[in-house]
């Protein structure tokens, strides 16, 4: 049986306070760890400095009236192709640098989720304002008994949450990825230029 605080025992949305409240914290020490292990590293720094100098650039030579001349086309477009392999290095670079905080990241998130998990067990933690779909009622019910679909397990909630909540929170600290790194990680898309 779940145990909250005595403070929330008796409020209606107790559980469900509980739960967001729990991610919230949770998002804050995932952040921490973050800072600690990457964002004021000087090397976080610099490829960070590095990834907006090239997505600069490579916006300004994109804007550029494009001239007559077939040769300085050539040239500019083999110019364009360099920044851009550059910011791709670059921004591989930046991932495989957050992929070791990842590993710490996860295993914080999988104690939490566990600890949740026997918290919560088989309760209805929140009330779904829509029937969902057949994937999303999987995700939403699970380990819950009963057939009402608006019921709302620990788990979903606690995705939801984690997801919207941690993404707000590394945009308001500035811990968001730089702006020209956006779409790259380790396996970014093929490039439609080579055949």
């Amino acid at each position: 049986m779940a145990t909250t605080i005595p403070l929330f025992a008796s409020f209606k949305y107790a559980d469900s306070l509980t739960v967001v409240g729990i991610s919230f914290c949770t998002a804050l020490v995932c952040e921490a760890i973050s800072w600690i292990l990457i964002y004021r590293t000087s090397s976080y720094k610099s490829l960070k400095y590095s990834i907006d100098k090239a997505a600069k650039k490579l916006e300004t030579m994109k804007t550029e009236n494009p001239s007559s001349k077939l040769t300085i086309k050539k040239s500019k477009t083999k110019k364009i192709d360099r920044v851009e392999t550059s910011l791709k290095e670059s921004s591989r670079d930046l991932s495989l640098f957050k992929f070791k905080s990842g590993a710490v990241v996860a295993l914080v998130l999988f104690v939490v989720f566990g600890l949740l998990n026997s918290l919560f067990e088989g309760k209805v933690v929140a009330k779904l304002p829509f029937h969902p779909i057949a994937i999303v009622k999987k995700m939403s019910h699970r380990g819950l008994k009963g057939d009402d679909p608006t019921d709302c397990s620990m788990a979903f909630l606690y995705l939801l949450c984690s997801i919207s909540i941690r993404t707000n929170l590394q945009k308001f600290l500035g811990f968001s990825p730089p702006r020209g790194a956006a779409g790259a990680g380790l396996f970014p898309m093929p490039d439609p230029k080579t055949n």
